[in-house]
């Protein structure tokens, strides 16, 4: 009696530390032996959904939790998100705790549209994407490394799939030249779910080809092939999420019967040749004028002045200068004195 006491206060005892009781009976129930095995420690894993959709403009969540297999760490950690693919995709979110810190400062948020909603501490990675556009469409993966221990790290292998959805829209429509004098319109638009292409107009003998963009996947591009009528050619791109449409207008420039394409581009050249014969011609008319007003100008007022001094010097004090060239000389000097007179 006393040896199945001791043995269930060791079995108890066991039960509380966390390990697991295998016992092995016969076939008339009696107990034979009895082993304990320690509990599994926690594992490294991650959890994450395998999508998540948002429309573009707005924002999404990515959910990432995680287990690691201490039972508290208090130490300093780095939160980080990568695009593309794990383990070497370009990252698009970090940032680093403090040891005994709760807030993981951001060191780095690509274009300041990623932002941690989770706290690493409670091993929550969870991150929010602000002003979605299509282009952020593919797989994310969270990681979490705890600094100290080169084994203390781990990254989510599948990550999670964003998906962006958005209503249709035309980029691009214009107009080509083709083979054999035809012409050929072009229209791509984008949006997820890919659109829908169409083309209407004049030409309704053609038929428009859709082609899948090459470099995103939710572009699409259609093509009409010959436009053979003058008019408005007019795309239209549809998907659940709605529809966009964009023109293009048409017209040939038909030439005067009995001209040729050789006598056109003569009489452009002789209208050219007379524009520069007439900008030539102006220009040596001005330079003549401009040589016979400086001909007629008077001689300057200094000149005048100067010879009036020098006569003055010359001639000796009692000689006295003719009336008629002092009259002439002063009125030439004062101009507004003789006009007065």
């Amino acid at each position: 009696m006393e040896g199945s006491l001791q043995f269930l206060a060791c079995l108890a005892c066991v039960l509380q530390m966390g390990s697991l009781v295998k016992t092995r009976r016969d076939t008339l129930g009696n107990v034979l032996n009895t082993e304990a095995h320690s509990a599994p420690a926690q594992r490294w894993s991650m959890q994450v959904p395998a999508e998540v959709s948002a429309e573009a403009g707005d924002a999404a969540m990515l959910p990432c939790t995680f287990t690691h297999p201490h039972r508290h760490y208090d130490g300093p950690l780095t939160a980080i998100w990568r695009a593309g693919e794990p383990y070497a995709g370009p990252q698009v979110f970090r940032c680093t705790a403090a040891p005994g810190s709760e807030l993981c400062q951001t060191a780095l948020s690509l274009h300041g549209r990623f932002r941690l909603l989770g706290n690493p501490r409670h091993n929550d990675l969870s991150l929010r994407v602000e002003r979605l556009a299509l282009a952020d469409s593919g797989r994310y993966f969270c990681r979490v490394e705890f600094t100290g221990d080169a084994h203390d790290r781990y990254e989510s292998r599948h990550g999670v799939r964003l998906r962006v959805t958005a209503a249709p829209r035309i980029v691009n429509i214009s107009v080509l030249p083709g083979p054999a004098h035809a012409f050929r319109a072009l229209c791509t638009a984008e949006g997820e779910p890919p659109p829908a292409l169409a083309w209407s107009g004049p030409a309704l003998g053609n038929s428009s080809t859709a082609v899948r963009g090459q470099s995103h996947g939710y572009q699409v591009t259609a093509e009409l092939p010959a436009l053979t009528r003058d008019g408005r050619y007019t795309c239209t791109a549809a998907n659940s999420l709605g529809r966009a449409e964009a023109s293009v207008y048409l017209f040939h420039f038909h030439s005067v019967p009995g001209t040729s394409t050789l006598a056109l581009l003569l009489g452009a050249l002789g209208l050219k040749a007379l524009l520069l014969l007439g900008v030539l011609g102006a220009r040596a008319t001005r330079r003549r004028l401009d040589h016979l007003v400086t001909q007629d100008t008077p001689p300057r007022s200094q000149a005048q002045e100067s010879s009036y001094e020098n006569l003055s010097q010359v001639n000796p004090a009692g000689h006295q200068l003719p009336r008629v060239c002092c009259g002439e000389l002063l009125s030439h000097h004062h101009p507004v004195i003789h006009h007065e007179k």
